[in-house]
C-alpha cells in the first residue's frame, strides 16, 4: 500500500470513529433523560422500548399542592359567609336550591355523593354552569370511614371524585373533599389534598337533615354564625322543603345584615 493510499485509509476511519462517538453522545443524552423526581428514564422511541408496545408516556406532573387541613374561613374574607349543599343532586330539590340561589345572587359549593352525580349529570352541569364549585363527599356517605383501613377510605373519595367530573364534563373539577359526618382521618385529607381538594369542614350545622321546621334552621344560623362563616345545608336525603326556604331567608337576612358570600379557602391557611 502506498503512503497516499495509506493517508486515505486512516483518513477514513477518523470520519467513521467520529461519527460513531457523535451518535453514542445523541443516543445516550436521549436515552437517559431526568425525570421531575430524579429518576432517569427512557423516552419513548428510545432502546429498551418494545417494538410493539404502545409508546411511553412522560411521568405526569404531581397535582398543585394543597393544604391537607381542613378549610372553614372564606376566600372573599372579613364577613364573607360560605354557603355550601350536602348529599345531592337531587331531582326534585337541587334545581329549587339552584332557584333560590339565582335570585340571591349567591355562589354555593355543592358537596356531591358519587353515585347521585353519575345519577344526574344534567343536574351537575349545570351547578358547573351556574357557577358554583364542585365538592367531594364519598361514594356511600359512610359517617364510619374514619375507623376504615385507608384502602377503603381512597376508594370512596377517588371514585367518587371521579364519578362527579365525568357527570360535569367539560373538564370541571372537584375542589373540595368533605367527609360524610365530618369522618375525617389524616389519611383522609392528605389523598384529598393530594388529588387537588380541600378538606372542607363547617362552622354552622343548620340540622336541617333532621327537617326540624323553617324557623328553627335559620335561628340555627343567626344563633351559631359567631362560630365561623361555613354553613352546612343539604340538597338530598329527603324532603328538603323544609331547607329550601330556610335558604331563601337565611340569604335575605345576610343581605340585610351586610354579609356577602363566598368559596371557601383553597390554597391559603384557614386561620380558623
Amino acid at each position: 500500500m502506498t503512503s497516499t493510499q495509506k493517508h486515505s485509509l486512516r483518513n477514513r476511519l477518523a470520519v467513521g470513529a467520529s461519527a460513531a462517538a457523535v451518535a453514542a453522545t445523541i443516543w445516550g443524552v436521549t436515552a437517559l433523560v431526568a425525570t421531575d423526581d430524579g429518576r432517569t428514564d427512557r423516552p419513548a422511541g428510545s432502546a429498551g422500548q418494545t417494538g410493539n408496545g404502545p409508546a411511553a408516556q412522560p411521568p405526569q406532573a404531581p397535582p398543585a399542592g394543597l393544604p391537607d387541613s381542613i378549610a372553614h374561613a372564606s376566600e372573599a374574607g372579613g364577613n364573607a359567609v360560605n354557603i355550601t349543599i350536602d348529599d345531592g343532586p337531587d331531582p326534585r330539590w337541587t334545581p329549587q336550591v339552584l332557584e333560590v340561589l339565582a335570585r340571591h345572587d349567591v355562589k354555593a359549593v355543592f358537596c356531591m355523593i358519587g353515585p347521585q352525580a353519575r345519577a344526574h349529570p344534567d343536574l351537575v352541569k349545570k351547578v358547573v354552569a351556574a357557577g358554583h364549585r364542585l365538592c367531594d363527599h364519598s361514594m356511600d356517605h359512610d359517617t364510619t370511614m374514619d375507623k376504615k383501613p385507608v384502602a377503603y377510605q381512597q376508594a370512596q373519595i377517588l371514585d367518587a371524585k371521579k364519578l362527579i367530573e365525568e357527570a360535569a364534563g367539560g373538564g370541571a373539577k372537584v375542589e373540595y373533599y368533605r367527609a360524610p359526618g365530618g369522618a375525617f382521618t389524616p389519611d383522609s385529607r392528605r389523598i384529598a389534598a393530594a388529588n387537588g381538594m380541600r378538606p372542607l369542614g363547617w362552622n354552622v350545622d343548620t340540622k336541617d337533615f333532621g327537617k326540624p321546621g323553617t324557623a328553627a334552621i335559620v335561628d340555627a344560623v343567626k344563633r351559631e354564625i359567631g362560630n365561623g362563616p361555613t354553613v352546612l345545608f343539604h340538597d338530598g336525603g329527603g324532603d328538603r322543603k323544609q331547607t329550601v326556604a330556610a335558604l331563601d331567608q337565611v340569604l335575605t337576612w345576610l343581605e340585610e345584615q351586610g354579609r356577602p358570600t363566598g368559596f371557601p379557602v383553597r390554597t391559603a391557611a384557614d386561620p380558623s
